[in-house]
């Protein structure tokens, strides 16, 4: 029911975020936790094989990385000329689409039943490879310089997506027919967590909802949205089948947005800092969305195979 109907429940979480901020502001800290948790859910369901089934889809993982690193800055620049935006909202969107993929596509990938040990395997690298290339691509498309953390980086892809998805995969390893028997619900917990996630997120920032410009909205949205179909249709198009296809597509179109929000506020200003907090809101939104999508796509299709072999 859940995931069914997870295309309702994210606009609700979100108008939950925005009509209760005060209440859901305050459970900020529970963020990091939260997404602790969902990664322990995911690393449940991987058996250390997955990854080293990962040399299969090498192919896969480079594809992925060259339409992250291309795609999204370029297309980060459309938009910002098609919805005319300033120069510190242009820097903002600019600097969204040219960090490493975040968190929340690795939890999409999974709700979405795409190939949740290479989406793991896409972001530790699309990370390690955007301390080079992110200031690389900002200069290129900006002429601004700025300077990565790559530690505090590095430390957060360990602690809030290595470690739970490592320490989950040992605990199937170990404990398999225990884990067997409870994995019906990590699913469920898994989308309960986000659209509480959903629902922080908005709550945070609200106070500049009311400031933003449609101009901005549509610009995030459009860029987001677009990522994800690009990212699909090139996957496709290269002959991956579905499952890969849906794991690319979610980890072009969705980027570290609140590593782009923390950049924008240390190096531009706070302006620059609210594509990245908009693209927060509308990834966890449009990948809430696709997910469910490809949950009802797989089961349209197993009904056509069970009927066609009845």
């Amino acid at each position: 029911m859940l995931l069914k109907y997870l295309p309702l429940w994210a606009p609700l979480a979100a108008l939950a975020g925005f009509l209760a901020p005060e209440t859901l502001a305050g459970l900020k800290a529970t963020i990091i936790p939260l997404l602790t948790l969902v990664m322990l859910c995911m690393g449940m369901t991987l058996r250390p094989a997955d990854f080293i089934a990962i040399k299969q889809y090498r192919y896969a993982l480079i594809t992925g990385l060259l339409l992250q690193f291309s795609v999204m800055p370029l297309l980060a620049l459309a938009c910002a000329k098609i919805f005319l935006l300033d120069q510190d909202l242009s820097l903002g969107l600019l600097l969204v689409g040219s960090v490493a993929g975040g968190t929340v596509s690795n939890v999409m990938t999974y709700l979405a039943k795409g190939h949740v040990a290479l989406s793991v395997s896409m972001t530790a690298f699309s990370t390690l490879l955007s301390v080079a290339l992110t200031p690389l691509l900002l200069t290129l498309l900006t002429g601004s310089h700025i300077v990565i953390p790559a530690l505090d980086i590095l430390q957060s892809l360990v602690k809030i997506i290595l470690m739970p998805v490592a320490l989950g995969v040992a605990l199937n390893y170990f404990f398999h027919s225990a884990i067997k028997t409870i994995e019906p619900a990590l699913a469920p917990i898994a989308v309960l967590t986000i659209l509480l996630i959903i629902s922080i997120v908005v709550a945070l920032n609200q106070p500049h909802l009311y400031t933003l410009s449609l101009g901005i909205v549509f610009a995030t949205l459009l860029h987001n949205i677009t990522g994800l179909t690009l990212g699909y249709i090139g996957a496709y198009c290269l002959g991956f089948n579905s499952k890969i296809c849906r794991t690319i597509a979610i980890e072009v179109g969705m980027q570290n947005s609140g590593l782009a929000t923390a950049l924008a506020l240390k190096f531009f200003s706070q302006t620059a800092a609210l594509p990245g907090a908009l693209f927060s809101i509308w990834i966890n939104m449009t990948g809430a969305i696709f997910a469910a999508g490809c949950i009802q796509l797989d089961q349209r299709q197993a009904e056509k195979t069970s009927s066609a072999k009845n």
